[in-house]
């Protein structure tokens, strides 16, 4: 089977700090005819679902803990019959939206999760949350970077248990070392490249 890529938006409200956004965000759905993971489910798992097509949900991976990214997540693994995980330094985030229900599984640098016989690793990536990680898959020469990266720079800081330095630091030890080709699929907006990223960071 060859592993592909499926893409979902979905609009709903970031909220945080006492403040709420309209945001449109990016659900990213990795896999082949038989398997997929999700990567963060966000605000409606409805059309997650059907982009899903009867596929075994093997996981719903959430980049980070801030509610647009999480907010379908467990109604999603609900339906799907399917473990959520989640960096456990984003635990606190992940109690506001569901102080009722743990996550499944803790995702840790350097673990590798296991979709259509391709190993996707999982990168570390503080700053914009304590526990934000990346999801890389080599095979695909894509990282799905959830809002660690943007195209046009960093994702944001400035908020409750957020670094721009650490962000920064991150950016450039966990993914400025990809090859500058590798696509990035980022959690809002448009994808973009690890290379054009470098460039406009270091510009």
């Amino acid at each position: 089977m060859t592993l592909r890529v499926d893409h979902v938006v979905t609009s709903g409200v970031f909220s945080l700090d006492g403040e709420d956004f309209d945001v449109d965000n990016n659900i990213w759905i990795i896999g082949d005819e038989r398997d997929v993971v999700v990567v963060d489910a966000a605000h409606d798992h409805r059309p997650i679902l059907e982009a899903v097509a009867g596929r075994r949900v093997l996981g719903v991976l959430c980049t980070h803990g801030h509610n647009d990214h999480i907010n379908a997540a467990a109604q999603l693994a609900e339906d799907a019959d399917a473990p959520i995980w989640l960096h456990p330094d984003d635990s606190m985030l992940w109690d506001v939206v569901y102080p009722d229900r743990r996550v499944d599984d803790q995702l840790r640098d350097g673990a590798s999760v296991s979709v259509a016989g391709e190993d996707l690793s999982i990168l570390h990536t503080p700053g914009h949350s304590p526990g934000g990680c990346c999801v890389y898959s080599p095979t695909l020469g894509t990282v799905f970077s959830g809002d660690t990266l943007f195209n046009g720079g960093p994702g944001a800081t400035g908020r409750s248990f957020s670094s721009y330095d650490l962000l920064v630091e991150s950016i450039r030890a966990r993914l400025f070392v990809l090859p500058g080709a590798t696509v990035v699929h980022t959690g809002h907006g448009d994808s973009t490249t690890i290379g054009d990223e470098a460039r406009n960071l270091d510009g």
